[in-house]
């Protein structure tokens, strides 16, 4: 990984862990996103979830320098960050009108 694309990543990820932390222990949503969300406590997990997942990938993508281990530790990054992402997509409500 590129040194270049470390500070973004790490503060991306700072910030879906502020706002994940807020989520939990406040109730408090961004703005953008508060008609969407129904159960605020698992989308803030899936923040939480999200921004140790860019952290993960970070680490082994930058310190770690045997392939083996670096494209295990990447995966497994993925695979949070896809966690993530569905934890905060299924504490949305559903679109449309429903009956």
């Amino acid at each position: 990984m590129e040194r270049y694309l470390v500070l973004p990543l790490v503060l991306l990820a700072l910030l879906f862990a502020a706002s994940g932390t807020a989520t939990i222990t406040r109730g408090w949503v961004l703005p953008m996103n508060r008609h969407r969300v129904y159960r605020v406590r698992l989308y803030g997990w899936g923040q939480l979830v999200a921004g140790f997942a860019l952290c993960w990938q970070v680490v082994f993508g930058l310190v770690l320098s045997d392939i083996g281990i670096r494209q295990w530790g990447t995966l497994f990054g993925s695979a949070l960050l896809l966690t993530g992402i569905i934890l905060m997509g299924v504490s949305q409500r559903a679109g449309g009108h429903r009956r």
